[in-house]
């Protein structure tokens, strides 16, 4: 079974059937010192990696943590608009400010964030966040990983003998690395790539993203079989899955967490009225708000046709993302909803779409945890989520939120639309319960209960120098 950590809120859970926004809040200070293909490629990266040793022990329990920890993070972006850079983001912000850790930070890209030169990192006694930029291999997704998987690991390397400092414990955010000593696991592509073959409808694209996935899966499959390497994950949903594909039992359950001033209804009073005004929503409207990308994953075409149900409604329909739009406005032009459905890309303040909406939807297919439920919730709206859906396990259906029994059933996602469309005193108790529920998760909450397992594995490494 997997562990929930005992600071973590263990509500009552929905279903054994068990990530994406974000806005700038306050950002951390970073420094910058200036198929047989698919098994080759990964034979290729292992002759320039190494695993991680598999055993070591566990420090004994009410050991002092040590106030200052070094530790390398991996990953390709870090920023405040997407689910997992954001919670990335929130999670370096307080190892740095609030344990006073120093982060060696190897991505290729950062947004939303300030920086200072190298020269300041280094007079440093301790803390911050250092960016070593990694080099961007250009061409397509797959070239670009196998670029960015080789490429932090020289970075890194020349790094530490340049500085001749070692790294207590490498952390990263899903497969970066195969050296990483503790990962914290928002999506687990073998079950993404399930799904995707579902929808391949063959040529090229469909062949690069097969043999993308194949990569990514034998990659999963040595590295997270590793007992060696710590596992922690976003939700029970994940967890489940690392037990199901990787035998890992031993995984630690850790959430999301959400700023509760920062999303909240106080801080989006002011906004709702201009944004609805700016789009032409008028006060009778009900809007519905959907926000990630994949929107196939995201369940936006069953959510077009649950809502060309409730044409006698005066539903408005705001999807949020970086997807393509035209074969979805194509669907909702032939479900004749078009004049009701808008798109937009991604900003740096997703405030503005929670002030405009008056419900998040949220009817994934698979969803690692889902942070817009979190966020949305937080700032006082009602939710319509997903069993497929992390976050849904620490959900209570019909008191803090609407959770679905199948959320590809366009008829009863309509009939969830249709409830808080029409029922005033339901959505409104559904909202304050909400409110209450987001509460009970924290970035500082998540932050401390990461640092954990990195203090643990930290020590079992410096228990085999």
């Amino acid at each position: 079974m997997p562990r929930l950590c005992p600071s973590i809120p263990a509500f009552h859970r929905h279903s054994e059937r068990s990530e994406e926004s974000s806005s700038l809040s306050s950002a951390p200070r970073i420094r910058d010192p200036s198929a047989n293909t698919a098994q080759g490629l990964v034979r290729y990266i292992q002759t320039c990696t190494h695993s991680n040793n598999p055993g070591g022990k566990i420090p004994l329990a009410g050991a002092r943590e040590p106030t200052d920890v070094r530790i390398s993070v991996i990953s390709p972006f870090v920023d405040r608009q997407h689910g997992t850079e954001r919670a990335l983001a929130e999670l370096l912000d307080r190892l740095s400010s609030l344990h006073g850790d120093t982060i060696d930070l190897y991505a290729q890209k950062v947004s939303d964030s300030n920086y200072e030169p190298a020269s300041t990192a280094e007079k440093s006694e301790h803390g911050g966040i250092i960016w070593h930029r990694v080099k961007t291999l250009p061409g397509p997704h797959l070239i670009q990983f196998i670029g960015w998987f080789l490429s932090n690991r020289r970075t890194r390397r020349r790094q530490e003998r340049a500085a001749r400092i070692t790294p207590d414990v490498v952390f990263s955010p899903g497969i970066n690395s195969t050296d990483a000593d503790v990962i914290l696991v928002h999506a687990v592509f073998h079950r993404v790539a399930e799904l995707q073959r579902a929808h391949d409808n063959g040529g090229l694209r469909a062949l690069h993203r097969k043999l993308y996935y194949a990569l990514i899966c034998r990659l999963e499959r040595r590295v997270y079989q590793n007992t060696g390497v710590t596992l922690a994950a976003v939700s029970r949903h994940t967890a489940a899955q690392l037990a199901r594909y990787f035998g890992r039992h031993d995984v630690t359950v850790i959430p999301n967490g959400v700023d509760a001033v920062h999303f909240s209804p106080a801080a989006l009073s002011m906004m709702r009225e201009r944004f609805r005004q700016e789009w032409s929503l008028s006060p009778q409207d009900f809007v519905l708000l959907l926000v990630g990308n994949d929107w196939q994953n995201k369940g936006l075409k069953t959510l077009l046709r649950a809502c060309s149900q409730c044409k006698e409604l005066p539903v408005r329909l705001l999807v949020v993302g970086q997807d393509q739009p035209t074969i979805f406005r194509a669907e909702a032009e032939k479900l004749g909803i078009a004049a009701r459905v808008h798109f937009f890309a991604p900003v740096p303040d997703v405030r503005i779409f929670y002030a405009a909406a008056d419900s998040l939807v949220a009817p994934s297919i698979e969803d690692s945890f889902n942070l817009p439920v979190l966020e949305a919730m937080s700032c006082g709206l009602p939710v319509i989520v997903s069993p497929a859906a992390g976050v849904s396990g620490w959900l209570s259906p019909g008191q803090d939120s609407i959770v679905l029994n199948n959320p590809e059933n366009a008829e009863e996602l309509a009939a969830a639309i249709r409830l808080l469309a029409t029922n005033a005193p339901q959505r409104s108790a559904i909202a304050s319960n909400g409110l209450q529920t987001a509460k009970q998760f924290s970035w500082d909450a998540h932050a401390r209960e990461v640092r954990k397992l990195l203090v643990a594995a930290a020590a079992k490494k410096s228990q085999h120098k």
